[in-house]
């Protein structure tokens, strides 16, 4: 029988995003090699730039307002995006926190 794993979140240490001030990252797991399950945060007007990763990535908004692809999305919107597909610009709304799935390496960003 296999154990379960459970991880309290509520007093976990978020970590700072040097590359994308305004962001902070809490990492759940990692379901694959290089892969990861975590929650992020953007404060309001934080941008990340243009983007692809080259595996699949699963985003579902928790709280607050984010704008993706010239379009605004807000708490309860989920989306895929496959590997290699450029996506972007994500810009804070509003504070927001995002889950995310990356079934692999982070990937590139743009300048």
């Amino acid at each position: 029988m296999t154990n379960q794993t459970f991880v309290q979140t509520l007093d976990a240490p978020w970590l700072d995003l040097s590359q994308f001030p305004g962001t902070a990252i809490l990492p759940l797991a990692t379901p694959v090699a290089d892969g990861s399950i975590h929650r992020l945060r953007m404060k309001v007007g934080t941008v990340i730039p243009f983007h692809t990763h080259p595996c699949d990535e699963y985003v579902y908004v928790l709280s607050g307002e984010i704008e993706t692809g010239n379009k605004n999305y807000s708490a309860g919107t989920f989306w895929i995006t496959p590997a290699n597909t450029r996506q972007g610009k994500h810009k804070a709304i509003t504070d927001v926190e995002l889950l995310t799935v990356r079934l692999g390496r982070m990937g590139e960003f743009e300048a």
